[in-house]
């Protein structure tokens, strides 16, 4: 097999997740469709040896082009009717069961109804690759041309925004704290299994420099591997929002010692820790009960 197969190989591997976040920016399966071509072409043309992390590449890349287009005005929009297509295809088989899906489907259509009207461009790319796919802040930076406390700022606004005017149970931030809140408590009971059922199989978590020195990890991927880390901890961590979204903290001696953040869609896909005081202090952190 050649090098140009091999590498199309692994983009057909990715273009369900990259459908789905275009379709998420665009609103239109044509559109999307021919936002994942343009990011093929770029790949194509790409010093492919350069790229470190391909799923990350190519995820921020369609975000880039997806974001050209809404800019250039030469995007349309569509109803959200083939929602329930998209999340089929991106969701790894034996995932859930029918009426999960159904329901999961209608509500994500009306999710993207509301991230549709409400958010500009820019904030839209940074809700969707942030808030749905859990792409990192310092990743999503400079694709908006923004510093990452900008761009965290940034998703904190648009968050709200979309909560505001969505009542559908994806966006729902009561119904996103009650998962973080069974997953803190698997975590406490050691209860690994309950961990992995309340995991995407894609969750990435990821911890700043600080929480690494502390015993934490810089990334690590995949619902097994996340729910392995985190099995028997969590015992000094307790509920909280942090910037509007569902998380938890830990609070040592009076100061907040660490900050973890999660991205809820219907389970975990993102898992931030922040340790390091001077980020810690940017946070709106608000402990509850």
């Amino acid at each position: 097999m050649s090098g140009t197969e091999v590498l199309a190989e692994r983009f057909e591997e990715q273009r369900p997740r990259l459908r789905a976040v275009a379709h998420r920016m665009l609103g239109s399966v044509a559109e999307a469709d021919d936002a994942v071509q343009d990011t093929w072409l770029r790949l194509s043309r790409a010093d492919v040896d350069a790229i470190d992390n391909l799923p990350g590449w190519l995820t921020t890349t369609v975000g880039r082009v997806c974001l050209d287009r809404l800019r250039s005005g030469s995007t349309r929009h569509e109803e959200a009717t083939d929602t329930a297509g998209e999340e089929s295809a991106a969701e790894p088989a034996g995932g859930r069961d029918p009426e999960q899906e159904a329901l999961l489907a209608d509500a994500v259509g009306q999710a993207l109804e509301v991230v549709l009207t409400t958010l500009g461009p820019t904030e839209r790319l940074v809700f969707v690759l942030h808030d749905m796919f859990a792409v990192s802040f310092d990743e999503i930076a400079p694709v908006v041309d923004r510093s990452a406390p900008a761009v965290r700022q940034m998703a904190s606004r648009a968050r709200r925004r979309v909560q505001s005017r969505s009542a559908d149970p994806v966006t729902d931030p009561a119904r996103q704290r009650r998962v973080v809140e069974a997953f803190l408590a698997a975590s406490r009971e050691g209860r690994f299994e309950d961990l992995v059922s309340l995991l995407d199989p894609y969750v990435v978590l990821r911890g700043d420099a600080a929480a690494v020195r502390m015993g934490g990890a810089g990334e690590v991927r995949g619902a097994s591997a996340v729910a392995d880390f985190f099995n028997g901890r969590a015992q000094a961590a307790v509920p909280a929002y942090v910037d509007g979204a569902a998380g938890a903290v830990v609070v040592a001696g009076g100061q907040t010692r660490l900050v973890l953040s999660f991205t809820v869609t219907d389970r975990i896909i993102g898992i931030e820790v922040v340790a390091d005081p001077e980020q810690v202090r940017t946070l709106d952190v608000v402990v509850d009960g």
